[in-house]
């Protein structure tokens, strides 16, 4: 089941993405925001760890005190408090 987050403070408007039963993501899909960077971003999350790619990303700076990236990690760990994790 794919998550959708509502980002806040860039130009992209919203995260998605698909965790497997290892915890790893997939599909990770940055609508909006720089193409090329949020293509990248997507593709080097694919299959990683959430937990890693979490740690990796958060406190990533572009603007407004936060990034696409550091959205993705406040995305995984919005994802984590909902499913109890």
């Amino acid at each position: 089941m794919t998550y959708t987050y509502k980002t806040h403070g860039t130009c992209s408007r919203a995260i998605q993405f698909d965790v497997d039963d290892s915890n790893r993501l997939h599909n990770v899909r940055i609508i909006g925001g720089c193409t090329g960077n949020t293509q990248g971003v997507g593709r080097l999350c694919e299959g990683r760890d959430m937990d890693e790619v979490q740690a990796m990303l958060s406190g990533i700076l572009c603007r407004n005190g936060t990034s696409c990236p550091d959205q993705l990690s406040k995305a995984i760990l919005a994802y984590k408090q909902e499913h109890g994790m």
